[in-house]
């Protein structure tokens, strides 16, 4: 199945010229979208899954920014480059800080248009590696009877809900509730079927989704242990090292975290 690159731009021109020398460097292996605005972008990403997204930072109604915030608070999670002007550097810095890769200067050169792409190809490569391990991982840490998990168990949904609130501060009653279940006794059944404590797990979880921003994204320690359900990155770091022997920055460094 091709990959796919979508380019985001309101000028005409600019978004037929970038396709081009994209299509030009692709030669087929990839598929090459292009939107008008932030509307169509999105509309696009709900039909088909974009790898890689390029994206211009000043268009009207929806900005390069507000469709990144967009397309994060939606779960999708495309390589990201921003394209701007030198006066709107300011705006690509907040860009960075959101986790997109890389950013290009416009009037852009077909040789930094193609090395960025390159470099995005790379991170989606690595970002592939790590949903990949967090299958087997997530696989691993559910090891449940099989026909119970085929179904709506109790347990199922509490597992569900701790992986969708990771970020927020999750207590064994809130989740109990959720399930409508006593606490306690959701504490054993937790411990019967994901064979670890709820601690144990939210905690492996947690670690899970920072080594997976870790590999794909260029997001600085502190965010990334606010975005992992830790308050300070001292106590992620803490926790990190106990679970990998390592510290976050190590990890990031061993596995060839893309720098820019």
């Amino acid at each position: 199945m091709l990959k796919t690159i979508l380019i985001v731009d309101d000028e005409p021109r600019s978004r037929q010229g970038l396709k081009k020398s994209l299509e030009k460097w692709a030669d087929g292996q990839y598929n090459i979208l292009t939107a008008s605005n932030g509307h169509e972008a999105i509309e696009l990403m709900k039909s088909s899954r974009v790898h890689i997204l390029l994206t211009d930072i000043r268009m009207p109604e929806i900005t390069g920014l507000q469709l990144v915030k967009m397309i994060k608070e939606q779960d999708v999670h495309p390589v990201i480059i921003v394209i701007s002007a030198y006066s709107e550097f300011e705006y690509a810095q907040e860009a960075l800080r959101s986790g997109v890769i890389n950013y290009l200067l416009k009037p852009i050169s077909k040789k930094a248009l193609i090395e960025a792409v390159q470099a995005a190809v790379q991170a989606v490569e690595k970002q592939e590696r790590a949903e990949a391990i967090e299958k087997v991982v997530d696989k691993k840490l559910v090891q449940a009877d099989s026909r119970n998990l085929s179904t709506r168990t109790p347990i199922r949904e509490a597992v569900e809900y701790i992986n969708k609130h990771l970020k927020n501060e999750l207590t064994q009653k809130e989740v109990a509730d959720h399930v409508h279940l006593n606490p306690s006794y959701l504490s054993v059944l937790f411990k019967e079927h994901v064979k670890m404590t709820f601690s144990e797990y939210v905690t492996r979880r947690r670690i899970q989704r920072g080594k997976d921003l870790l590999i794909s994204t260029s997001l600085p320690i502190n965010e990334i242990a606010e975005e992992s359900g830790y308050k300070t990155a001292k106590y992620f770091i803490k926790i990190f090292r106990e679970q990998e022997g390592m510290t976050p920055s190590a990890y990031r460094k061993a596995n060839n975290e893309t720098a820019f």
